[in-house]
């Protein structure tokens, strides 16, 4: 897969642009951090991975090649040790709407949510 033709971040809307050759992608933040391909997400295994909830103000501070084939993404809850492959990026952008609409129903499913701040109430009686 190859490298985008152009990447811009763009720190004030909290979205990574990515423009290819054929299409162009905007990608927030929060769907790149909750889709991180690092071991802390995805875990060692098939089966390992980590719903990440809470993410809804989530930054990216930078952006940096990894070598010719990836980006390292820091971001501004100090996440940083995820690698986002060339492939892997073009992933996320041709499923964004598909892997957005599995991880709300995760959420849902797992009585979490996406922002912080948010918790879940009890009613006793």
């Amino acid at each position: 897969m190859s490298a985008p033709k152009k990447i811009r971040l763009n720190k004030a809307e909290k979205n990574l642009y990515l423009q290819y050759a054929d299409t162009e992608f905007v990608l927030p933040a929060e769907y790149l951090r909750v889709y991180s391909p690092s071991a802390e997400v995805r875990g060692h295994g098939a089966s390992d991975g980590t719903l990440v909830d809470g993410k809804i103000h989530v930054g990216i501070d930078k952006v940096v090649a990894a070598g010719r084939y990836a980006l390292q993404i820091f971001f501004d809850d100090g996440h940083d040790s995820g690698i986002y492959t060339w492939a892997y990026l073009r992933e996320l952008c041709d499923t964004q709407e598909e892997k957005w609409q599995s991880y709300l129903k995760q959420l849902q499913a797992q009585g979490k949510g996406r922002d912080p701040d948010e918790s879940a109430v009890k009613l006793i009686g």
